[in-house]
């Protein structure tokens, strides 16, 4: 793997296989507990102050256990993180993704979900039980209830919610692919993938 700390090699110009691939690499570090990002050091910071060049940027869940940095062992700079509830889209987060693509030219981005997130089951209550939320939260929620349509809401409340995750990280992948600036990117050959994290074994799952 690439030396990030003593490397000119700007990190935006990885392939996004070879992004992937650390992503992956960094997930099973976490799970093995093995860290390779360095302690903190004034000469990284200084390093860090010129510019960012992150090789992948990650659409992840606001959930305080989830943090991308953390679960693909990535240390500050090699990462373009976007976090809100549930993980899904909206022009503010539209806006920024794009920013990514034209102005750090990342060329892998992942949509990463996770289990047990809160925003699903509030979305899978809202949409099947008619739970009624604030104002504010059920705009929220009218961006997920789409991805629901096609499931039985009368399985295991369990195996239901895991649906849920899965088919809402997909709805947003192919959203996303399907935008102007989508379809552009992955024309110049980028890279767009959604995954599920399990919040009890630290895997990331990478949906096909």
């Amino acid at each position: 793997m690439m030396d990030i700390f003593n490397s000119d090699q700007q990190l935006s110009q990885v392939s996004p296989q070879d992004a992937l691939e650390r992503l992956i690499a960094g997930n099973a570090r976490f799970l093995a507990e093995q860290s390779s990002t360095p302690t903190l050091k004034q000469h990284l910071l200084n390093k860090q102050a010129k510019g960012q060049q992150p090789y992948a940027t990650i659409l992840g869940c606001s959930d305080s256990r989830v943090p991308p940095e953390l679960i693909f062992d990535a240390w500050l700079g090699e990462l373009f993180v976007v976090r809100n509830a549930g993980n899904v889209l909206g022009p503010s987060i539209l806006g920024t993704l794009q920013y990514a693509a034209r102005h750090l030219n990342t060329q892998l981005f992942v949509v990463m979900g996770h289990e047990g997130c809160g925003a699903i089951k509030a979305a899978i209550n809202y949409q099947f039980n008619a739970e009624r939320q604030p104002e504010e939260i059920e705009s929220l929620l009218d961006e997920i209830t789409p991805a629901l349509r096609g499931l039985e809401s009368d399985q295991d409340p369990e195996t239901l919610a895991t649906q849920a995750v899965e088919a809402n990280v997909r709805m947003t992948v192919k959203r996303l692919a399907e935008t102007p600036e989508g379809q552009r990117q992955i024309a110049n050959g980028a890279k767009l993938i959604g995954s599920v994290y399990d919040i009890e074994s630290g895997i990331v799952r990478f949906l096909d």
